[in-house]
């Protein structure tokens, strides 16, 4: 008997509450482990991990709902977050947004069709003295210009070609 999507993920899940514990403290690192892997938090996903816990589905949800990271949109291979504080802005970060824009083809708060790519703000990184400042998924680059933008993204290509036939590719129902 083959088994689902859906009891895949939930043994994932009850592997995570083994292996973070079935306190509160381990939400986020279970919901940061399937976000990682499926790029989205879905509502099944999110009951799964509340009753793993013992607690309510609308805990869960507040906690994936509130942290931009975490949230249950789903999103690219690449998740790009350029700063959009002011120090950024005095630094060049108009420029680097409308290079992101015309290499990816889609503006902020979009995927690319293909799904490698998710264009986002974050409020700070905590580098004003660096800016622009830019996270792809947990790697930090600063002082960005729109002419790194190109090689950024190159490498991101090429991780994810190399990297093509180990991702299998998962539907949540």
């Amino acid at each position: 008997m083959l088994m689902t999507d859906r009891e895949r993920l939930a043994g994932e899940i009850q592997a995570l509450a083994e292996k973070h514990g079935k306190g509160r403290t381990a939400l986020i690192p279970m919901v940061q482990e399937i976000k990682r892997k499926y790029q989205k938090i879905d509502s099944f996903a999110m009951q799964v991990i509340a009753d793993q816990l013992g607690i309510h589905p609308v805990e869960v949800y507040s906690v994936v709902s509130f942290y931009a990271f975490l949230g249950s949109e789903a999103h690219g291979k690449y998740i790009i977050r350029l700063c959009r504080t002011i120090s950024c802005d005095m630094q060049g970060k108009e420029g680097v947004m409308r290079q992101l824009e015309n290499d990816l083809g889609i503006t902020f708060g979009k995927t690319t069709v293909d799904g490698k790519f998710s264009l986002e703000w974050a409020n700070c990184m905590g580098m004003c003295d660096q800016g622009p400042a830019m996270l792809v998924n947990e790697k930090l680059y600063t002082r960005v210009t729109p002419e790194k933008i190109h090689e950024i993204l190159e490498e991101c290509r090429r991780s994810f070609g190399v990297h093509a036939t180990e991702q299998k590719e998962v539907h949540l129902v």
